[in-house]
């Protein structure tokens, strides 16, 4: 009996060997191999969870950072979809902004980029700034308070240092000139009433707008800010100009004076 198990146990392995042989020489584990390494395409993914489709179907705003990201550059590299590229790059910068402010030889030492990917990007940003612009061009009506901060983000957000700005309106609120009136240091910015008021008087200004920008991202207004704002609105009455808000521009979000009762 032991002799009879010992053997049904050898043509067992026997068996598997000569199974095992068969795979090999049929390129079954070659397939295997290369079903491990090969890239998988977006294509592969379900309709609705591709990017572009998503898109379509959904809208942009339905899309993470890495997806919209990925529709930009189209193309993966070897071994990674355009999404998983995406995603390595929002990590090595930081965040989409951070990518977005790099300049060219951070933004190309990045995964799969390169000069032709910076000027796209550079154009597509330009494009964004100037759209936001044009929404508030010379003529056009203040009818939207989100346009107005959305405008002021896009203008002032970025800059190194402080900078005390004036949009300037008619007798129906219509935009005549968005001038950027005094300069200072990542600290603050001197700011001259008197200034202030020859520049309403040459524009002709009914009403105004103030804005400046905290560079250290906090929107929330100073003291010297609401003592300065006062200040601006006395001196700007003698003249019969009205101050219609006074909006500090954060990292991505503002404060507005009238919002809060403070004019």
């Amino acid at each position: 009996m032991r002799c009879q198990a010992s053997l049904s146990t050898q043509q067992s392995e026997n068996r598997r060997r000569h199974a095992i042989i068969r795979l090999m020489m049929s390129g079954f584990f070659g397939r295997l191999t290369w079903n491990k390494e090969c890239n998988v395409s977006i294509l592969d993914w379900p309709s609705e969870e591709r990017p572009r489709e998503k898109m379509l179907l959904r809208g942009p705003a339905a899309l993470s950072d890495a997806e919209l990201l990925a529709i930009f550059l189209r193309t993966g590299v070897k071994g990674k979809t355009a999404v998983d590229v995406a995603r390595e790059l929002l990590t090595q910068f930081g965040s989409l902004r951070g990518l977005l402010e790099a300049n060219q030889r951070q933004f190309c030492a990045g995964l799969g980029l390169g000069k032709a990917k910076f000027t796209q990007l550079q154009a597509t940003v330009e494009m964004s700034r100037r759209y936001l612009a044009e929404t508030l061009q010379r003529g056009d009506t203040l009818r939207n308070p989100n346009d107005t901060r959305q405008y002021l983000l896009a203008k002032m957000r970025d800059l190194p240092h402080e900078v005390f700005a004036c949009l300037f309106l008619d007798n129906r609120n219509r935009v005549m000139s968005f001038d950027e009136m005094f300069q200072g240091t990542i600290n603050g910015a001197s700011v001259y009433p008197r200034e202030v008021v020859k520049r309403a008087l040459h524009h002709n200004a009914a009403a105004m707008i103030l804005a400046h920008n905290h560079p250290s991202g906090i929107a929330e207004p100073s003291k010297a800010d609401r003592s300065l704002t006062q200040q601006l609105k006395q001196a700007l009455a003698l003249v019969d100009v009205r101050v219609l808000d006074h909006i500090v521009v954060g990292d991505g979000h503002t404060v507005s004076f009238a919002e809060r009762g403070w004019l």
